[in-house]
């Protein structure tokens, strides 16, 4: 499917994966719509072809709108998730049982967040005309993590919410194709993202030496890279792809 021309919806857009993809599609010619919340937005560079939509993906009313504004301007074929947040915590520490309004944010954003855009992306997708003989409207990308398959100690709320992500992408998919709608998912390993702005030279050193090859982090650029494949690749559809340089996390 050809990028140049369509309409796009990236959420965590502002920054780390979310900004390398929203940057890519607009490249390749998109009217590229990136969400996220407003604090993020206002710290977002600017971008010719992107317009940044203030939007909290676990908000239904406002994904909503953010879709209708999208598919305004173009047909929208592309929904990219990016959106996410992660905590640490052992179900059962010194400080007593995991907290559980911890571990419901993150299921709620990661998990619902994703299946919320999703499910109101696919509506818009729906609606527009094919694009081929085979009946191909679009694509939506979904992000989980190797941590839904080798989650670590302090893990469980990250680990169970990008699983649920991974358990996600064949039903959709399969519930989709009907409207001619695919879904991928991309299971990130360790990125160079701003989530690791803080760490020292050394940790980061060591958590490259993990890897097997390349040893070094992944970059935001190549998960982008990425997802414009997948796009490409219309035969691609239910499917997972890890890119972490071979990575199997150890339990700590």
């Amino acid at each position: 499917m050809q990028v140049s021309g369509i309409s796009a919806v990236v959420t965590g857009g502002a920054s780390g994966l979310g900004g390398a993809t929203v940057k890519a599609l607009a490249a390749a010619g998109a009217s590229v719509y990136a969400l996220d919340l407003p604090g993020a937005v206002e710290k977002a560079p600017s971008l010719d072809g992107v317009t940044y939509v203030p939007t909290d993906v676990t908000n239904p009313d406002q994904v909503q709108a953010a879709i209708d504004t999208a598919s305004a301007d173009a047909p929208l074929r592309v929904a990219v998730n990016c959106a996410g947040v992660g905590t640490a915590g052992r179900i059962l520490s010194k400080k007593g049982p995991h907290d559980l309004d911890g571990y419901r944010k993150v299921i709620e954003v990661n998990l619902i967040g994703t299946f919320n855009v999703l499910r109101l992306a696919a509506e818009a997708i729906a609606k527009t005309a094919e694009v081929d003989d085979h009946g191909q409207r679009g694509v939506v990308i979904n992000t989980a993590s190797i941590a839904a398959f080798d989650g670590q100690v302090g893990q469980a709320a990250y680990a169970s919410s990008k699983g649920g992500v991974v358990g996600l992408t064949l039903p959709a998919a399969r519930d989709l194709a009907q409207f001619g709608i695919r879904v991928v998912t991309i299971a990130p390993g360790i990125i160079d993202t701003p989530m690791l702005a803080g760490v020292s030279d050394e940790f980061r050193a060591a958590l490259s030496a993990g890897v097997p090859f390349p040893q070094r982090l992944g970059l935001p650029a190549e998960y982008a890279k990425l997802a414009l494949s997948i796009i490409d690749q219309d035969y691609l559809n239910g499917e997972v792809i890890r890119l972490d340089g071979a990575l199997r996390m150890a339990p700590r």
